[in-house]
Order: C-alpha cells, then sequence, then structure tokens
C-alpha cells in the first residue's frame, strides 16, 4: 500500500528532525540528565516538527535502550509506540474531543499506572480547541501529575491556550524552517525516491511551503505523481495550478505600464489554463508586498517571501512607487476577502486587474494618493523636466541703426516708472515646493510637486503667494495650518511677511481694495466729515 512521503519520511530521532536544533538539543538533555517536566507545550505553526517532535520524546522516555537522548527504534517499547498498538501512548485530537466529559474520563484513566512503558503519554494536539470548563477540567492534573504520566499538548494558536495552562507547562516555540533546509531535506527525499527534481523546481516548493515542511513534501509528493519526466519549476506551476514567477512578473510589468489590455489579456490566458484566481491575486499580493518591503527596507532582503527572485524583483521595482503598492496591495486583498461571498470571480479579478491599471478611473484619496506618488517618482527620476523659459531673440549688437547720429531723432525723456512691487526671486516656487515638502504630510506633501500637472501652482505677487489648485487638493490645502506652514516657508525665502491665498482653475485674483473698503467705512460711521454736495 501506498504511504504518503511526508509520512514514509517522518523523523524517527531528534536528530532527523530540521530547523529546530535548539528545541531537540535541550529535550535530548532533559533525558540524558534525567530532568524531564511533567507537561510540555509545542507552540507554532503548521508543518514545523511538533507532533513529530512529540512522538519522539513518547518513545524517548519508554525506550529501553536509548542512545544519547535519542529512542533506539528497535526495542519493544519503540515499536509498540511506532505502530500505535500501545495503549499507554495516546494521541488525542482536542478538536473532536474538546467537552469537558472527555476531559474528564482522560483525567480518570490517567490515575492507572501503564501497563506496557514506564510513562503513560498523553499527546493532545490542537489543545487550544478545547472549551473554558474542559481546560478547567484538565487544570489540576497537569498542575500535580502522577509520577508515571507525561502530558505532551501541541497548539498553533497560543493565545487560545489560558494562562493558567501556560504557566504550568515547559513551552518551547517552534520557527518556521529555513528555505535552505526545506530544499536539502526535498533533494534528499528526491534522491531516496529517485525522482528527477530541478534546482528551482526545489527551492520553488520551499518558498510556497512558507516555512512548514510537511506543506513542501506534499507538494512534492503531488509533483511526483502528475509529472511525465523532470520536475521543473514550469510542471511545479502547471499541477499545483499557480501562475508562475515569470507570469506573475510579466502581469506586474503590464500593470505598471498602465497597459489594461494586455493586463486582461494575460490574465485571461492564465484563466483559461485553470489557474486559481485566488492564487493568481495571492501571488500578486505577495510580489506588491516584497516591493513595498524593499522599498521601504532596502536591507531587508530576508523578509521577502520568494515568489519572484531577486533579479525579478529589481526589474519591478523603478515601476512603482510605495504609495501605488500600498494602493495595489489594498485592492487584491479586498478582492481576495469578497470571493467568498462572490457570485462570479473571475468578473470581480477582471475589475480588480482594471483598477489595478487605471487608478484614473476611481477618485478615492487612496487612488489620487498613488498618482500622486508616481507623479513624484517621476520628477524624482527625472522624467519629468521642468519648462524652461524661452529666450528672446536679440538683434546683432553689431547691426547698424537705420539713420545717422545727425538725423537721428530726439531722444524723449523716459516716463518715470512707478513704483513696482518687490519682484520674487529666482527659483522661488521650486525652492519653496522644497521647504514645504519637509514640513507637511501625506496626501497634502503630495500636493506640492514641480511639474506642468501639479495639482498646486503658485504666484507671489509682491507679498501675496497666491495657490491655484484643482478641485480635489482645495479641500486638502485650504486649512489654516497648511496655509500657515506654507507662507512661514515663503516668509524665510523672502525674507518678509507673506499672506497665502487659495484659488481654483481659471479664477481670477480678487483685487485688493482694503483701503477703499476701510474709506467706505470711515464714512458710514463719521458722516461729519464727509461733503456730499
Amino acid at each position: 500500500m501506498y504511504q504518503a512521503l511526508y509520512r514514509k519520511y517522518r523523523p524517527q530521532t531528534f536528530d532527523d528532525v530540521v530547523g529546530q536544533l535548539n528545541i531537540t538539543q535541550t529535550l535530548k538533555n532533559q533525558l540524558i540528565n534525567n530532568r524531564l517536566s511533567h507537561a510540555y507545550l509545542f507552540t507554532g505553526t503548521r508543518g514545523t516538527g511538533k507532533t513529530t517532535c512529540a512522538k519522539i520524546l513518547a518513545k524517548a522516555v519508554n525506550c529501553l535502550e536509548p542512545i544519547d537522548g535519542n529512542p533506539c527504534n528497535r526495542c519493544a517499547a519503540c515499536r509498540s509506540i511506532d505502530s500505535g498498538s500501545c495503549m499507554d501512548v495516546l494521541e488525542i485530537d482536542a478538536a473532536s474531543n474538546n467537552g469537558v466529559d472527555n476531559v474528564r474520563s482522560l483525567r480518570d484513566e490517567a490515575m492507572y499506572s501503564p501497563a506496557e512503558v514506564k510513562k503513560r503519554v498523553y499527546i493532545v494536539d490542537e489543545v487550544h480547541m478545547l472549551s473554558n470548563s474542559a481546560f478547567n477540567a484538565l487544570l489540576k492534573i497537569i498542575e500535580e501529575p502522577p509520577a508515571h504520566l507525561l502530558f505532551i499538548l501541541a497548539t498553533t494558536e497560543l493565545h487560545k491556550v489560558p494562562v493558567t495552562i501556560l504557566s504550568r507547562c515547559q513551552r518551547f516555540s517552534f520557527r518556521r524552517i529555513l528555505p535552505e533546509d526545506i530544499v536539502d531535506r526535498l533533494n534528499y527525499i528526491a534522491y531516496r525516491e529517485q525522482l528527477e527534481l530541478e534546482t528551482d523546481a526545489a527551492a520553488f516548493l520551499a518558498r510556497l511551503a512558507d516555512g512548514g515542511m510537511r506543506d513542501a513534501v506534499s507538494m512534492l509528493d503531488q509533483c511526483a505523481s502528475a509529472a511525465s519526466g523532470e520536475i521543473t519549476t514550469d510542471e511545479v506551476c502547471r499541477i499545483l495550478g499557480l501562475a508562475g514567477t515569470r507570469k506573475t512578473a510579466e502581469l506586474l510589468l503590464t500593470i505598471g505600464a498602465h497597459d489594461t489590455a494586455s493586463a486582461l489579456q494575460i490574465f485571461n490566458g492564465q484563466y483559461a489554463e485553470g489557474k486559481d484566481l485566488s492564487a493568481m491575486l495571492d501571488e500578486l499580493c505577495s510580489v506588491c508586498r516584497d516591493l513595498l518591503m524593499l522599498k521601504t527596507a532596502p536591507k531587508g532582503v530576508g523578509m521577502v517571501s520568494g515568489i519572484c527572485t531577486q533579479q525579478e524583483l529589481q526589474s519591478l521595482m523603478p515601476k512603482f512607487s510605495p504609495g501605488e503598492l500600498l494602493r495595489m496591495t489594498s485592492i487584491l486583498r479586498e478582492t481576495a476577502l469578497g470571493f467568498s461571498a462572490s457570485a462570479n470571480r473571475r468578473i470581480d479579478a477582471e475589475l480588480c486587474i482594471i483598477r489595478l491599471c487605471e487608478p484614473e478611473a476611481v477618485m478615492d484619496l487612496e487612488s489620487l494618493n498613488a498618482r500622486l506618488s508616481r507623479l513624484e517618482n517621476k520628477v524624482a527620476n527625472g522624467v519629468i523636466a521642468a519648462p524652461q523659459p524661452a529666450l528672446q531673440e536679440q538683434a546683432p549688437l553689431d547691426e547698424a541703426p537705420p539713420w545717422d547720429d545727425d538725423d537721428a531723432p530726439p531722444l524723449e525723456p523716459m516716463p518715470e516708472e512707478p513704483k513696482s512691487k518687490p519682484a520674487a526671486p529666482s527659483g522661488f516656487w521650486p525652492k519653496l515646493v522644497e521647504r514645504v515638502r519637509t514640513v507637511l504630510k501625506p496626501p497634502v506633501l503630495g500636493m506640492f510637486v514641480v511639474s506642468d500637472g501639479a495639482p498646486v501652482k503658485g504666484a507671489l505677487d509682491g507679498d501675496v503667494l497666491t495657490l491655484e489648485a484643482m478641485p480635489f487638493a482645495i479641500a486638502q490645502i485650504n486649512k489654516p495650518p497648511v496655509l500657515q506652514a506654507v507662507g512661514e516657508c515663503a516668509a524665510a525665502i523672502l525674507g518678509r511677511p507673506v499672506k497665502v491665498t487659495v484659488i481654483g482653475p481659471g479664477q481670477k485674483k480678487q483685487a485688493n481694495n482694503e483701503g477703499f473698503a476701510r474709506l467706505i467705512q470711515f464714512g458710514e460711521q463719521h458722516p461729519e466729515f464727509v461733503d456730499f454736495e
């Protein structure tokens, strides 16, 4: 009878356990020095070795000929426990035995001495599924058990276990297994099973497993059953119904280029091949998350999920700004969560792709922030250059005038120019934008950029700075704290007080009639000084 690979290659000693050296070494030392606790709590994510270590510990405490803390796997006790026929080593599923009556029955049976081996061992898997009354019934015997009794509790959700239970157990936290350790184990199993496993395919399976050895071995088992020859990355994607890193990177490139037609074509091609929609969106979300991590923490290479290679991530990074990645991640998560209540997942996924490609189609704050962030990224990279003023053509200096010096027309006195307002210094607006962006926060921060299509433009007339803003930007900047900050930055550049006003696109600046208004007000208040005749 065929046996699943994860069961066939389950570790039988502590030395065989992969990626949990700190835990296995501690348990071995306790066995060698005879310093065992009466209750253990193993916690960690799925497939990291909790139940496996519990079974090895149950064999080790009852082994007749232990070898350096490991069970020998040859004596009668080890063989009985391995076959599941030992009546004194019981593995209980707390999900189906979570009532108080089940725990009371267990507590009554635990008082009897073991019949076949030295210690009676109870392995309670998924212990967090027990009810509160069941935990209370278990509490007393865990606190003061008989000498022949050993409890090993395992859980994936530590926060659901009461503190009263935690304080009475020795807790061991199983970490996620590193991808390189999973690759080594997969290569070993492939060698033993005479499977042709490509190096990149093993690394891809390790990344998909997300730190769980059982998941990686199960996926290898599935691929070995369906593949006709060598197990490659493309074969893994085809068998597991995944889009694959190449298609994911290609789809993200089209999204970054805002090429909706190409993005939908790639998506529908993957859909026609039977790729799972949830898996496709999950891959896109994972890659967006990786790009965001690299954007915000460039040195945190170890934080990436590994769906795409480092070369693919480096090629994708210039295409997106952090604001765009945040918006895309939110849209992908929102769409994936709505699949459970959706009548047509394909339509939801296609609408999601369209929203990713065309942020201008949605006028919410998140989309506007993404568009502004993209514009800032282009300006920072020099893609959009500030317009240069055209040079006025001047007549050559050596060209003679159309008259001689003798008959030249008489020079008329130049009219006296009115006193002009102080002129703005050269490059005033870029300097102001640079200074303002150091004191403002998003989303107002993204409104002040130097480009043709900027949401906010400024014009200085004497001591009055007029901000001409788009309709969606007026609500963000026409606030006293923002105007005060802009005015203070302008005053720091000019060296004099500056008043800041906000107008909409195309509106005319209002004339400064404050003096005339005061004169009228004075006449109304003091008619005796005004002669109306």
